[in-house]
């Protein structure tokens, strides 16, 4: 064992291990030479920082961001800092976008009203720190406008709902006649179709834009569902301008009918009937569609167009900024909202609520027993010739006698 042990020292032992030993001290000995430190004692002080007298709108120490008192009488003081910071930190943008945040107006090419600032000012939400008016009006759409619009509408389907299935269709109490009476005109009707159409393409648009995403969306996906509103976007775009017209020409066709009248109140106070077994006289439209008529028609129905114009941007010479914009859709939606809770009820009631009103918007005419017991007060008038309108005498196996006259 001491054998193996005394050649293995003389092999590590040997020539090459004495040159590398002597190599390394040499190289050792120069590196402490090299990182040898004095003693803190022989540190000579450092020299006092001097600072040069502040200028006026200048710099008064080396730390180039550190603001002068007087920095904001010098117009040139900002590009002096933006240099000099960009000398030392280049790339760093950070001024530009504080400018951006406090809505500093910008240079663009761009021919559109706010072109150059891209945030909006700072305003105070309700109940919340200050933010951008953009961001307040995204709050307020949907805090406000989805929670409680979506609610309202699912109220008033449930209580149609309700109202369907404790009373059912409103059936007639008298044997129909067979005799025809004219309710709607080809024109009224025209109009009125035209006008229903627009209206139903731009509810079930405006619900998806505006509530899709909650029950929609899960179940199509994103890109379904994207391809399906921008499709709809499009068509709301395009069929607005046309409800527009067509709600003008349904007011201006209606209103003289739709004036208050004799047995309005009555009518109000009694409920038209509605919970009774025998219904309120009325003229050719009761008190309750007179006042759809004001509210949904001529209320709402001018704030939705109005605003809708607006958003379209259709209108000449008008100023279409951001803050117009954001309020032309809270009126836009809020309305919106309220004329179709209201027209659901109209729908029920002109389809699955009262039998023979489609089809009095579908072919014109009415039996002389639906007439006398819905709207008494027309049907009287018709019959002493105060109202013209055409009647029809059929037979009794359907079949039409061809006496057309003039009441």
């Amino acid at each position: 064992m001491h054998k193996l042990l005394i050649t293995g020292l003389r092999r590590l032992t040997g020539p090459g291990f004495w040159t590398a030993a002597v190599l390394g001290l040499g190289v050792g000995l120069a590196s402490a030479q090299a990182l040898k430190v004095e003693p803190a004692q022989d540190d000579p002080a450092p020299p006092a920082a001097t600072t040069a007298p502040a200028q006026q709108g200048g710099i008064r120490s080396a730390n180039i961001f550190e603001i002068a008192p007087d920095a904001s009488t010098d117009p040139n003081y900002a590009d002096q800092t933006n240099a000099q910071r960009g000398q030392v930190q280049p790339g760093n943008n950070a001024p530009m976008w504080r400018d951006v945040g406090k809505g500093v107006t910008g240079v663009t090419n761009l021919p559109y009203p706010e072109a150059g600032n891209m945030i909006q000012g700072f305003v105070q939400y309700p109940g919340s720190r200050y933010t951008t008016a953009g961001e307040a009006w995204r709050q307020v759409r949907n805090d406000w406008i989805l929670p409680y619009g979506g609610s309202l509408l699912l109220i008033a389907l449930v209580a149609i709902a309700l109202f369907y299935f404790t009373k059912g269709t409103i059936e007639l109490h008298g044997k129909e006649t067979g005799r025809k009476i004219e309710r709607f005109t080809y024109f009224e009707r025209a109009a009125h179709w035209v006008n229903a159409i627009a209206f139903v393409t731009l509810a079930i648009s405006g619900i998806v834009m505006a509530f899709g995403k909650f029950f929609l969306l899960p179940i199509m996906g994103s890109t379904l569902f994207g391809w399906l509103t921008y499709a709809l976007k499009n068509a709301h775009n395009f069929v607005g301008p046309l409800f527009v017209v067509s709600l003008i020409v349904v007011f201006l066709v209606f209103v003289r009918d739709n004036l208050p009248g004799k047995g309005d109140l009555t009518w109000l106070l009694k409920g038209g009937g509605l919970l009774g077994k025998q219904e309120v006289p009325s003229h050719r439209f009761n008190a309750g569609e007179k006042l759809l008529f004001w509210a949904g028609v001529f209320l709402f129905g001018a704030l939705v167009a109005g605003s809708g114009v607006f958003l379209d941007k259709i209108v000449p010479a008008v100023e279409y900024t951001r803050a117009n914009m954001q309020l032309a859709h809270m009126i836009h939606a809020s309305a919106a909202v309220l004329m179709m809770a209201l027209f659901m009820g109209h729908i029920y009631m002109g389809t699955l609520g009262m039998r023979g009103a489609y089809s009095a918007m579908k072919t014109g005419y009415v039996d002389e027993t639906w007439a006398k017991e819905h709207h008494e007060y027309w049907y009287d008038d018709i019959k002493t010739g105060k109202i013209p309108a055409q009647r029809s005498t059929t037979n009794t196996d359907g079949t039409d006698a061809a006496q057309v006259a003039k009441a």
